[in-house]
């Protein structure tokens, strides 16, 4: 396990509504959140489940100067600081969803993943028995995916069908 992942907001928020959040350090060596991310779930309700958990835990957190190539695209604070991160930090992978920031983190050749692929992975590496019902939750949950790629990368990664 060779992975070392810089975590956006989004996929730490839908993590710790379905229990997941411990697939962070079971799939990661390491993984960091920047601190405008820190900020951001910080200034959501005290019953949050990722400010919680960013409350509870020891996560490393790290400060970030905003790289101008990725502040030419008006992202988000911590979308921002998650790429420039990655971008300044070869070999780290930036965990995000966000669609523009994974645009943007295209164009720069950031290595990204999002909240889908450390659901598959952790179902690859069956540390969750099925793939399907996490998703399911996920999305109750306000996760957003086009559905035919969660099809395709249900069915090509796990080998689930998606119902």
């Amino acid at each position: 396990m060779s992975e070392r992942w810089v975590v956006n907001a989004s996929p730490l928020i839908l993590l710790a509504k379905v229990q997941q959040l411990h697939l962070f350090s079971l799939l990661a060596e390491t993984f960091v959140v920047p601190e405008a991310v820190v900020a951001e779930i910080l200034a959501g309700p005290a019953n949050d489940l990722a400010r919680q958990f960013l409350e509870a835990q020891p996560v490393t957190t790290v400060a970030v100067s905003a790289s101008p190539l990725v502040l030419a695209w008006d992202l988000g604070a911590g979308e921002t600081a998650v790429l420039s991160y990655a971008l300044a930090n070869p070999g780290w992978k930036a965990i995000i969803d966000d669609g523009a920031a994974r645009r943007c983190a295209h164009t720069l050749n950031i290595p990204l993943a999002g909240t889908l692929a450390i659901i598959l992975a952790a179902r690859q590496k069956q540390l969750i028995p099925v793939a399907v019902p996490v998703v399911q939750t996920l999305l109750s949950h306000g996760f957003r995916v086009n559905e035919t790629t969660l099809k395709l990368a249900l069915w090509e990664t796990v080998s689930e069908i998606w119902p």
